[in-house]
């Protein structure tokens, strides 16, 4: 092959290149992305320069709740409690104290039950379980009376609490009326909620469900 061939060989693989180079530029001229200004309209920045918080739920009041509670689902809701304790007149204690006619009933009164430390100091402080105590101590027995022995997470829907409270009524020879709701504490407007009923003790701390 003499050089004449050689040449007309390289320069066309360049001519190759050199086409394929050019569309590839050309394609880019063409149909590069154009940037645009930016949003159609600009978000207004929260005042202070800082993210506005959601006002917490205010909770309803408990004689509200247990005006609209529920026995039967309370007996549905104390089924986490029966591993740990007895409901029933007579039945005596399990792991934790029995709970017939816990409502009304002094805080650590069950005499054949040791109790922990920390519900014998509930009881010096508040003497007995009302409905406030209990709703209190269901709600989170750890955090109500710091040392219980009960293990039990609590509840944390005031329905359920307010159903399991009504089922505990029932749990009774002589049954200790709701509060009215007629009775509850006004409204403080300087705090803008409503003042928490007075006495709000907690239950008997073991370790279950309801009361050691």
């Amino acid at each position: 092959m003499d050089s004449f061939e050689v040449n007309k060989i390289v320069g066309a693989v360049l001519g190759t290149l050199l086409f394929v180079m050019g569309i590839g530029f050309l394609a880019e001229a063409i149909y590069a992305p154009k940037q645009g200004p930016g949003p159609g309209y600009a978000l207004p920045e929260p005042e202070g320069g800082a993210i506005a918080e959601r006002p917490d739920a205010v909770a309803t009041p408990l004689p509200v709740l247990l005006a609209n509670a529920s026995a039967d689902e309370g007996a549905r809701v104390a089924k986490k409690c029966v591993s740990c304790h007895n409901f029933g007149e007579g039945e005596g204690n399990k792991t934790g104290p029995h709970i017939y006619d816990v409502i009304g009933r002094d805080i650590a009164a069950v005499g054949d039950f040791s109790y922990s430390d920390a519900l014998h100091a509930l009881a010096a402080e508040h003497g007995t379980w009302t409905y406030d105590a209990l709703n209190a101590f269901v709600t989170n027995p750890k955090s109500y009376a710091p040392g219980t022995k009960m293990g039990f997470a609590g509840l944390r829907s005031e329905t359920d609490r307010a159903d399991l409270l009504a089922y505990l009524q029932t749990m009774s020879g002589d049954p200790v009326p709701f509060p009215a709701v007629e009775d509850m504490p006004a409204a403080d407007p300087a705090a803008g909620g409503e003042t928490a009923p007075e006495g709000a003790a907690a239950t008997e701390g073991g370790d279950a469900a309801t009361t050691h």
